[in-house]
């Protein structure tokens, strides 16, 4: 994209007034950014390659950021602590791992029954979300920047039919944050394994589901060779949003414009992350089903006592939880407006087209 048109529209989305002006005499600064991704996940990791060349291009290579890719320097899940304590200047991650630390952490990224991918951005970018999360981090010394989106996620891999709630009761899951502590109120026992180690546990029967990412992801796994269900919507994660951590004195001593490069380089990483996903989800669900994976929908009995058991965990985390309830109340204010909109426009016109594409 022509750098100019670049700048000006992801100034316009991002705040930006005005593109970062380049001086010769502006100091050469050297960083380093820990994922908790690994390469092989390239579309994830992908969003830090293209934010890290995208502020070496807008300040003439004078502010270069090398990615380091999980436990190359920062131990796997261990990013923010990394950041935050000032052993890396940044890092790329997806909050709600930080989940057991303060659940406040998950609106950063997902919740159950949450924001699509769409209404995320736009509760970050203009409903108020930036405010309110930036609030949040700067407790941990940080200042949090999107950091591209999944989109709707799939419920996971199964071994065995879900036709009631009753049949998730006993059931061994791999699923992490929000989500295992909704399923426990519904008997399910949530693990926390590495997506390395999914597939031997299910193969081993030591997990009878397991959830990872989407198509193009969860492809890689191999899950579907020995569990061939596949299940959706990932009612946990309407969307995930990932995110960039920037350690707030470091922030601090960063020129203007080179505070504007990252702003504008970070919100291009965001969108183009979600972009490759819609583009590359379609074709590995095709090759998928090819592999006779079988794609099952959550009966709504199974949805609606999820969505009753999210709605009691969360009332119940906000009336222990004042850092949580301060965001929990206006986001929920603003994921109602959002679907009542939805609903409206957008919904009954997606709804139609993919009833008439299959007429």
């Amino acid at each position: 994209m022509e750098r100019r048109r670049f700048l000006t529209q992801a100034g316009a989305g991002a705040g930006i007034v005005a593109a970062p002006a380049v001086a010769g005499a502006q100091p050469a600064v050297s960083w380093r950014l820990a994922s908790d991704f690994p390469k092989s996940l390239d579309t994830v990791f992908g969003a830090a390659d293209i934010f890290t060349k995208r502020v070496a291009q807008l300040t003439n290579g004078r502010f270069v950021i090398r990615p380091f890719a999980t436990g190359e320097i920062v131990p796997a899940l261990q990013v923010l602590d990394a950041v935050q304590a000032g052993t890396v200047q940044c890092g790329h991650s997806a909050s709600y791992y930080y989940y057991d630390k303060d659940a406040t952490f998950a609106f950063d990224c997902a919740v159950p029954f949450g924001l699509t991918s769409r209404q995320h951005t736009a509760w970050y970018e203009h409903g108020g979300g930036r405010e309110l999360t930036r609030a949040f981090f700067r407790d941990y010394h940080i200042v949090n920047f999107l950091g591209g989106n999944s989109g709707t996620q799939m419920g996971g891999w199964f071994r065995k039919e879900i036709r009631s709630a009753a049949d998730l009761k006993g059931m061994k899951m791999r699923v992490a944050g929000f989500a295992g502590r909704v399923l426990e109120r519904l008997g399910v026992v949530p693990q926390q394994l590495a997506g390395s180690d999914i597939l031997a546990a299910l193969d081993k029967g030591t997990l009878d589901a397991a959830e990872w990412v989407g198509p193009y992801d969860d492809e890689k796994l191999g899950l579907f060779r020995v569990a061939p269900l596949y299940y959706t919507p990932g009612w946990w994660e309407a969307s995930a949003s990932f995110s960039f951590y920037v350690n707030l004195k470091e922030w601090e001593r960063l020129p203007k414009d080179y505070q504007a490069a990252v702003e504008a380089a970070t919100y291009e990483a965001h969108v183009s992350m979600q972009a490759e996903y819609d583009v590359k989800n379609p074709a590995a669900l095709g090759r998928l089903l090819q592999h006779g994976v079988k794609l099952r929908n959550y009966p709504k009995d199974v949805m609606d006592a999820c969505y009753k058991a999210t709605m009691a965990a969360m009332a119940e985390e906000a009336a222990k939880n004042a850092r949580f309830r301060k965001v929990y109340e206006p986001w929920q204010r603003f994921r109602h407006d959002q679907n009542q909109w939805a609903a409206v426009a957008e919904a009954p016109m997606l709804n139609y087209l993919i009833r008439a594409g299959r007429g």
